[in-house]
């Protein structure tokens, strides 16, 4: 008889729920929930529980937010509990809560052939740091090391490094931001509403005032070739991006690969392609034949988070991925 554990990954908008297989790390009956019609999340998982009729005694819960300590309190959602609690309420033997990056990477090493893209560099070397970054509502960063035939996800907030601009427009926008926010991170212009920011910079720079736009629209856009300044927006965006992930590469010798995650990026594959992304990556000066070997994959899988939450639990329960 097939065994089962929870999986989720909730972030400010939706907690997705899945169970995954705990032989073959398959995930499976994936549902999504606003977290807007629920008052805890303690709420959502019972309400899945009634919903599958599924004996589970495992968990683990990809959450957006710094996971320290028992006291979980999310960034972007007003939901906040006690792992401890949450655990012996709802009769868990295990409940892991992890960082919804840490789940993305531990979902590198189980990614088949078909779930990623490579942009660039040669092959990925076998038990070499890996690097993974993703832009969505926010910067997600972690890095990923295999040792003693474990793999060790180290999560971090690197997308609150300081941005550092490399050009006339570019030191504009950070102004402009700095006049706003003070600090200006790299978050601040690789993420969703960092687009509309690098929209806004491109199109003040030239003194004139720039539309109300959402993210998807300035995307959209810039794809379609609609909108110069939509065009010019994600064209920066994606060169910021590949300079940032090799900073990422530069940090740790990342051999093993820079990952990009997040659902922004999804929407412009052929866009990041075309761009100067991978030209940025590489633009370190004396190290850019260092870089030219590391490869960058984005991954396509449509559910990297669900997918990591299961192999971390897999993984702490014993089992060699």
């Amino acid at each position: 008889m097939t065994k089962y554990a929870l999986v989720g990954d909730v972030g400010g908008t939706n907690a997705r729920l899945a169970l995954c297989d705990m032989d073959s790390g398959e995930i499976s009956h994936i549902h999504t929930y606003s977290s807007q019609q629920y008052s805890t999340l303690e709420r959502v998982i019972r309400h899945y529980f009634e919903a599958q009729k599924v004996a589970v005694s495992e968990a683990c819960i990809a959450i957006a937010c710094p996971i320290i300590g028992d006291r979980v309190e999310m960034t972007n959602n007003p939901w906040t509990f006690s792992i401890k609690q949450m655990k012996a309420n709802l009769g868990l033997a295990v409940l892991a809560v992890i960082n919804d990056f840490t789940a993305v990477s531990m979902a590198v090493p189980v990614l088949s052939a078909s779930d990623v893209e490579q942009f660039g560099g040669k092959e990925a070397q076998p038990d070499q740091p890996i690097a993974i970054f993703g832009a969505g509502t926010g910067l997600g960063v972690c890095h990923l090391l295999h040792l003693n035939k474990r793999w060790i996800s180290l999560p971090g907030e690197g997308g609150h490094v300081d941005l550092a601009p490399n050009t006339e427009l570019e030191g504009h926008i950070w102004s402009m931001l700095h006049a706003e926010l003070g600090h200006v991170s790299a978050e601040r212009v690789l993420s969703g509403p960092g687009l509309v920011n690098l929209y806004r910079g491109v199109v003040t720079a030239d003194g004139r005032v720039p539309e109300e736009l959402r993210p998807s629209q300035v995307t959209d856009l810039a794809v379609d070739g609609e909108n110069d300044d939509c065009r010019r927006a994600l064209s920066l965006f994606c060169e910021i991006m590949g300079r940032f992930g090799g900073n990422l590469a530069l940090n740790m010798g990342t051999f093993g690969g820079v990952y990009i995650a997040g659902g922004l990026v999804s929407h412009f594959k052929a866009f990041l392609r075309a761009s100067g992304f991978r030209a940025a990556f590489e633009d370190k000066g004396r190290f850019k034949n260092y870089l030219s070997a590391i490869p960058v994959y984005l991954i396509t899988h449509e559910q990297p988070g669900l997918l990591g939450a299961g192999a971390y639990l897999r993984q702490s329960l014993g089992v060699e991925l």
